[in-house]
């Protein structure tokens, strides 16, 4: 197949990527009571995220949804406005557009107190 330049390429994934990466959020989560999605286009939909949420909630974190598409980066343009992931506001938690850092600390507090952390 000469103008098959990857797996990806071809339509194959290799599950063991999908394993490794499930492990390596499984023991980020490990010794944490507060999990913050960033969100920008397209978060919604990557199964990572989605993977991370879930644990997140399965665990009993706090969780919290924070838009940054709009922050200024020297190297890309602002983007577009991401759905917020569908397991967020039906959980009970709570998603925000981010403005400064004190903002932040108190949506983090505020994630916790709901998850009775």
């Amino acid at each position: 197949m000469p103008n098959i330049t990857g797996s990806a390429v071809a339509g194959f994934q290799d599950a063991s990527l999908w394993e490794e990466a499930k492990k390596m959020i499984d023991k980020a989560l490990e010794n944490t009571s507060i999990t913050v999605v960033c969100v920008t286009y397209g978060t919604s939909t990557r199964k990572y995220i989605n993977y991370e949420i879930d644990q997140s909630l399965a665990k009993g974190n706090g969780l919290v949804a924070v838009q940054i598409h709009h922050l200024k980066d020297p190297n890309h343009p602002a983007g577009t406005a991401g759905a917020i992931p569908s397991q967020i506001e039906p959980n009970g938690c709570k998603a925000y557009q981010y403005s400064h850092k004190e903002a932040l600390t108190r949506w983090i507090e505020e994630a916790a107190n709901l998850a009775g952390q």
